[in-house]
């Protein structure tokens, strides 16, 4: 319609093509809702991320992650919340766990659960050489508080230690970050975002059980996909899709062969295209696997 009154000559306000885009991105986030039914999708979501080998190369693509999810997460008008940091040695992180609450954030990021790898020209490689970098993105559903995950005292190791920040801002003098062990698995969480040691301990418990009921859920899965010889959309270990800054521009998701050309803009958190298409062929159950870790 807009298009016919621009050829009729009738002028178009700015208004109106506003309400049109903004009309726009809400059928087309009303169709995302609907392809999202499954037992969790609605909850907020838990993310960590991981930097893969390579020290300096991968903490720094694995900030870039963080920086894409709370931007993502900005674009949606959800509330960010970052619950522990690790930072790199020279730059980047080592590792980060943050929450991102609003509704459908956990059915919509668990389409970015896997590794993701990042080519470019290295800022830290003096002969100004191309470097492969991974890292890897973990989500899980924030529970609420009735959901009943057993976790006993005695098989837990909890270390207390100093809060560390970028420049030494907001550190805490005191011993207040709290890191769990969880000894029969090795699960280990941290969190140092509150003042408190009680509130972090919290903070840190409640991460623990997401992924304590997430593993019981994936174990039930397994045993239901080896029934039905179902293979599974995600495989850790090789990338879900790659960032490719040069020798040319292109972000490519691997189980869907979506493809874009505006690798910055993806970068700067615009993920609901990529989000969307994954949704749509996870449906139709016509995803395919991701590409071997070693591929270019």
């Amino acid at each position: 319609m807009l298009a016919e009154w621009a050829e009729a000559g009738e002028p178009v306000g700015e208004d109106l093509a506003r309400a049109l885009d903004e009309l726009a991105t809400q059928v087309d986030a009303g169709e995302t809702k609907k392809m999202l039914g499954g037992e969790h999708d609605r909850k907020n979501a838990i993310v960590t991320i991981h930097p893969g080998a390579g020290g300096t190369e991968s903490q720094d693509w694995a900030e870039m992650l963080l920086r894409m999810y709370s931007r993502w997460a900005e674009r949606k008008g959800f509330r960010r919340e970052l619950m522990d940091l690790q930072p790199g040695d020279e730059a980047g992180i080592k590792s980060a766990t943050m929450t991102i609450s609003g509704e459908y954030a956990y059915g919509m990021l668990l389409a970015e659960a896997g590794v993701h790898r990042l080519v470019r020209i290295s800022p830290y490689d003096q002969a100004a050489r191309r470097h492969t970098s991974f890292a890897s993105v973990f989500v899980w559903p924030e529970l609420p508080e009735d959901v009943d995950v057993e976790v006993e005292e005695k098989d837990l190791r909890i270390d207390t230690y100093r809060s560390s920040g970028a420049g030494g801002q907001h550190v805490n003098v005191t011993d207040s970050a709290v890191r769990i062990t969880h000894l029969p698995t090795g699960i280990v969480v941290s969190c140092q975002n509150e003042r408190s040691q009680h509130k972090n301990r919290a903070q840190a418990m409640k991460v623990l059980k997401a992924r304590l009921f997430d593993m019981k859920m994936k174990e039930q899965q397994a045993k239901l996909d080896q029934l039905g010889g179902e293979k599974k959309d995600i495989a850790f270990g090789s990338q879900i899709r790659s960032y490719v800054l040069h020798p040319y521009q292109l972000v490519k998701d691997h189980r869907t062969k979506e493809e874009i050309g505006d690798v910055n803009r993806v970068l700067d958190g615009d993920l609901d295209g990529l989000i969307k298409v994954y949704l749509m062929r996870k449906a139709a159950g016509t995803l395919g696997q991701p590409a071997a870790a070693d591929e270019e």
